[in-house]
């Protein structure tokens, strides 16, 4: 075994779990799921059937990833965000099979205690802030904030702010250049 499990955690058979993962307390972990190299699963997560994480992604405590979310490589899970994937639950009727999916695309952050309204595309590298309501699709680079979750900016790949001039924005960490086009912004340099 080339992971770690941490000795209160349940991981069922029929789990792809790849190298230098990590699987805190209390967690469970389903069959059928899929979880890539370097994962990091805080304490008390659960990981539903089905669900795809790519390499390198990281969850905090109190999360619960349900079937039919997946996440690309680099992607960060705040502490006790959440996930849905029925878009309309009613105890009396049963919806398994029905599941809207939800994927959230590489290097993108999801904020402490924020809700991810199932059906929906999150882009690479968005950010979506502690406590947002997430109701509609989020484009690359993206900064949401509020309930319902609005658009105040962009961020670059390293987590900045992003402030265009002519267009043109500098990461001030990495100083990569990101150009803003027709409501898209793509990495120059």
């Amino acid at each position: 075994m080339d992971y770690f499990v941490h000795p209160t955690a349940v991981v069922d058979e029929g789990c792809e779990i790849s190298a230098n993962v990590k699987i805190w307390h209390f967690c469970h972990i389903m069959p059928g799921c899929k979880i890539g190299e370097g994962c990091n699963i805080g304490q008390n997560c659960v990981i539903f059937p089905e669900v795809v994480l790519g390499k390198n992604v990281k969850i905090q405590n109190n999360v619960s990833v349900y079937t039919g979310v997946t996440c690309d490589d680099d992607v960060f899970l705040g502490p006790s965000c959440v996930f849905t994937n029925v878009t309309n639950p009613r105890s009396a009727v049963n919806r398994r099979g029905q599941y809207s999916r939800t994927h959230v695309g590489k290097g993108a952050t999801i904020g402490a205690n924020a809700t991810i309204v199932c059906g929906h595309k999150i882009g690479a590298y968005a950010f979506i802030g502690a406590g947002a309501v997430v109701t509609k699709d989020v484009p690359a680079y993206a900064l949401v904030v509020g309930n319902p979750a609005k658009q105040t900016g962009w961020m670059s790949e390293h987590g900045h702010r992003l402030v265009f001039k002519d267009s043109i924005a500098k990461c001030p960490e990495s100083g990569w250049e990101y150009r803003l086009e027709e409501g898209k912004v793509t990495r120059v340099g």
